[in-house]
């Protein structure tokens, strides 16, 4: 694997990404309901308590997306060496770590915040490798 050694960091933070993003959506696919429930549940006391099934289905397209691009990232590195998708992806990635975060401050779940927090510094420091 050539791309591998050629593009070590860019290739493990894109795969790193993609295992809990794309795991997360799928989850999300296959047991909507028990999702759903539990996130209504979550968010009973906020603001977001009577848009959890339009905010769920956002979260899933934007997991599910990110996770496709930053795997044709890898891809293009493999293939070309360049980098573009690989930080559309990461950079989308970011986004939506964001839109999570948001939401786990409103429902003042602050612990699931800050575990957001570890995923979020391997994104940027993902957007900073991907960009230079």
């Amino acid at each position: 694997m050539n791309f591998l050694s050629n593009y070590p960091t860019e290739v493990l933070i894109l795969l790193f990404l993609i295992v809990p993003f794309l795991q997360s959506g799928v989850d999300k696919i296959i047991d909507w309901k028990g999702n759903l429930s539990f996130l209504k549940d979550h968010f009973k006391n906020s603001p977001f308590k009577n848009s959890v099934p339009l905010l769920l289905g956002v979260i899933l397209v934007l997991e599910i997306v990110s996770s496709i691009i930053m795997g044709f990232g890898v891809y293009e590195l493999y293939a070309s060496g360049t980098k573009e998708i690989g930080l559309l992806g990461v950079e989308l990635c970011a986004i939506t770590l964001i839109c999570l975060l948001i939401g786990q401050r409103l429902a003042k779940d602050y612990a699931g915040a800050m575990t957001l927090a570890v995923y979020f510094s391997i994104a940027i420091f993902g957007v900073y490798i991907l960009n230079s």
